[in-house]
C-alpha cells in the first residue's frame, strides 16, 4: 500500500500522458478564423466596455431604447412612415382601409360630441324634453348602425378586388374602429382629403 511504484507503472503513466494531444495550439497553426481589422476590434472592445455593469444600468438603457422607438412610432403615426408604423397598422390592405374611411363622411365620427350635447341635453328636467332627448339617442345609435354596415359591406367589396391574394382578416374591423375617431385625432393621421378615392 505504501510501498514505491515500479519502474513499468512509471513508465505505462508517462506513455498514456504523451498519447494524449495537448491542449495549447501551435503558434505557426491557423486559428480557422480571419484577424479582425484594427477598426472592427475597436468597436468590439467599446461595445463590450458600454456594456452595463449592473441591472440598475441595464434596465435603464432598455428604458431609453423603448423611449427612442416610441418616439418613431409615434411620429411615424403623425407622418404615415410605414416603416415605423405598429404592426396592426402596417401593410397595403390597412392603408387602403384608411385611406377608404379617410376618403368619406361617417356619422360614427361624430359619436362622442353627439354623446356630450344629449348627456347634456338629458339633465334638463323640462317637460318633453326627456322624451325628444331619448328619441334623438335611438336615431342617433341607428344612423351610426346603419351607416358602418353600408361602409363594412362596401370595403370588403373593394378589399377582395384590390387585393384578392392578401389576408384580408380584421381590415374591416380596423375601418370600423377608425370611424369611431374624429377625423382630426386619427392616428395614424388621414393622408387623403374628404371625397379623394383611395
Amino acid at each position: 500500500m505504501f510501498r514505491s511504484r515500479s519502474k513499468d507503472e512509471q513508465a505505462a503513466t508517462t506513455k498514456v500522458t504523451a498519447d494524449q494531444p495537448q491542449q495549447t495550439r501551435d503558434p505557426q497553426a491557423p486559428k480557422g478564423r480571419p484577424t479582425p481589422k484594427r477598426s472592427e476590434a475597436q468597436s468590439q472592445r467599446r461595445s463590450l466596455a458600454k456594456t452595463p455593469a449592473n441591472r440598475k444600468d441595464a434596465s435603464k438603457r432598455a428604458r431609453e431604447a423603448r423611449r427612442a422607438d416610441m418616439a418613431k412610432q409615434r411620429q411615424a403615426l403623425a407622418g404615415g412612415d410605414e416603416r415605423y408604423l405598429p404592426a396592426r397598422d402596417k401593410g397595403p390592405v390597412r392603408r387602403f382601409a384608411r385611406d377608404y374611411v379617410d376618403s368619406r363622411f361617417s356619422v360614427a365620427e361624430y359619436f362622442l360630441p353627439l354623446a356630450v350635447v344629449i348627456l347634456v341635453l338629458s339633465m334638463v328636467r323640462a317637460g318633453a324634453m326627456q322624451s325628444y332627448v331619448l328619441l334623438v339617442w335611438m336615431v342617433v345609435i341607428v344612423l351610426i348602425v346603419v351607416n358602418s354596415l353600408i361602409l363594412g359591406v362596401q370595403l370588403k367589396r373593394q378589399l377582395r378586388k384590390r387585393f384578392p391574394d392578401e389576408n384580408l382578416r380584421g381590415a374591416v374591423a380596423y375601418a370600423l374602429m377608425r370611424t369611431l375617431q374624429m377625423r382630426r385625432l386619427r392616428l395614424p393621421k388621414p393622408q387623403v382629403k374628404r371625397g379623394e378615392r383611395p
